[in-house]
């Protein structure tokens, strides 16, 4: 029998989380790579060179790839022949790996998790407890696999009980063009099919830890029905032109995974599950020697791109920059910011929303007249940095509190990650104000643009404080004008149409 020690479970968990912060698999940067050589739109292409450019600096420095550094998700395969040596629980000596990753010193990662999650929500400070799966299966080690997931990706996971009858092809193809641009495409759509409603959630997200190999399956052939449909969704979800960012494009997928289960002859259960493009997962086994021993990825497996903005990009002063001036900025438009701008998001903005109902005055020094607010929770920064990794969460998710900030607070923009939907576009129509966005998946090339970071406001908020962020050339481009017009909808309608020539004239 193999005995495996608490102290090198715990330390394999804390390794391979602080390695799966910095370093994407290899396979996800190759396939961005070959999509990013045959994308033909100039802003998915543009978008996906500043994830490619991100993901090298965070494999050069260690840092992490999105400032959402995730909810752990562990899945561990027993072995009926293993002893493991644990002081406490199996769940206890995972999160003490998952809190030792999370409190690392020298690249702390973003503490997300909030306890009591339909109550005061407070954050548990170490990104504790994991989401842990054990199954028990015959032989002597014990297998691992971990994924940090972004709450981006993992709020637009989706479930429905369909009918026997019913198209399941049809359902998917339906169903992502809902889940907007918040899960940072191009990434993974994670599918599971069969046995009860939480079995398929389960299958969906396990499957999105296998390997991306599309193009050898499409080179090869399927060989059986699911890999069929891996092949046909794959195709059809690219066809519908949401593309990187959801700015359209070719490529909105990289690979759809697929894991399926018996089930009942009245039910056809089908889980989805997308993956971002700050993809983390890895797999290892202990085997009673050891902890586990990670080799690094070789930097020569990166793809050869380096994003520059482009010649097209309009240098915008935020200290001296007016109401008036918004208004020739356009759809699509690349911008390149330079001044001081505000932070907030969710927490911050229900407490100004309650300060204000209140008629309480703002903290000394939180004034958002003629200011952009940033949507960001940053991780700490380590090393002479002024901010950790720093990129864009949902917009959408502030489209509630958006009439409520340009009507009472003076607020002259805004920039996130993905979409605004009807609410916050009317709001902006009606404020003649504009919403930005910044690439997800490149906290890290976003913070090299930060020059200065304070917290102004509500600091017991942790990483949904209130900064002011001082930015020279901080890569956005125009998401909504001041005539409410979007490029989240315009960019996938005009690149719909286009793959449908490209596809007609093939044929």
């Amino acid at each position: 029998m193999v005995s495996i020690e608490q102290k090198d479970l715990v330390q394999s968990i804390a390794d391979a989380l602080q390695y799966i912060s910095y370093y994407h698999p290899v396979d996800y940067v190759q396939a961005l790579g070959v999509a990013w050589e045959q994308e033909q739109s100039p802003a998915a292409r543009d978008a996906m060179a500043q994830i490619l450019t991100n993901s090298r600096l965070c494999a050069e420095g260690h840092r992490p790839i999105c400032q959402d550094t995730g909810i752990v998700n562990v899945f561990l395969k027993v072995g009926l022949k293993v002893r493991l040596n644990l002081t406490g629980s199996l769940e206890d000596a995972v999160n003490e790996g998952v809190r030792q990753a999370y409190l690392n010193p020298d690249n702390p990662l973003r503490a997300s998790i909030v306890s009591d999650p339909a109550g005061k929500r407070q954050n548990t400070r170490d990104n504790t407890p994991a989401v842990i799966q054990v199954s028990l299966v015959p032989g002597e080690r014990v297998e691992v696999i971990l994924a940090a997931k972004g709450g981006g990706s993992e709020n637009k996971a989706k479930l429905v009980m369909l009918n026997p009858s019913d198209s399941l092809v049809d359902w998917v193809l339906t169903t992502v063009p809902t889940l907007g641009a918040g899960w940072c495409p191009p990434g993974l759509l994670g599918i599971g099919i069969g046995g009860t409603a939480e079995k398929a959630m389960l299958l969906a997200k396990e499957s999105l830890m296998d390997p991306i190999d599309m193009s050898l399956l499409k080179a090869r052939g399927p060989s059986n029905t699911v890999e069929a449909l891996r092949i046909e969704l794959y195709d059809k979800v690219n066809a519908l032109g949401i593309g990187a960012q959801g700015l359209g494009g070719m490529t909105t997928v990289l690979d759809v995974k697929i894991l399926d289960y018996p089930t009942h002859a009245a039910s056809l259960p089908v889980a989805l599950i997308p993956n971002c493009a700050a993809t983390r997962h890895i797999h290892f086994t202990l085997d009673g020697s050891g902890p586990v021993s990670l080799t690094p990825p070789r930097l020569e497996d990166w793809p050869a791109v380096t994003w520059r903005a482009a010649p097209t990009a309009r240098r915008v002063n935020l200290d001296t920059l007016r109401k008036e001036d918004l208004a020739d900025w356009k759809p699509g438009d690349t911008l390149l910011l330079s001044g001081k701008l505000l932070t907030g998001r969710d927490a911050a903005h229900l407490r100004i929303q309650q300060l204000l109902a209140r008629g309480e005055p703002l903290p000394e020094g939180l004034d958002f007249t003629h200011r952009f607010i940033y949507y960001v929770g940053p991780v700490d920064p380590v090393r002479g940095e002024v901010v950790g990794p720093a990129g864009p969460t949902t917009a959408t998710r502030m489209d509630k509190f958006t009439e409520f900030m340009l009507e009472r607070t003076g607020l002259m923009g805004m920039i996130g990650k993905a979409e605004r939907g009807p609410q916050g576009i009317e709001a902006i129509r009606k404020h003649h104000s504009v919403s930005l966005i910044a690439v997800g998946g490149a906290a890290y090339l976003v913070a090299k643009a930060i020059r200065a970071a304070r917290v102004v406001a509500f600091a017991d908020l942790g990483m949904e404080a209130v900064y002011e962020f001082e930015v020279e050339d901080m890569p956005v481009t125009v998401a909504v004008d001041c005539a409410g017009n979007s490029i989240h909808q315009s960019g996938p309608a005009e690149w719909r149409i286009r793959l449908s020539d490209i596809a007609h004239h093939k044929n």
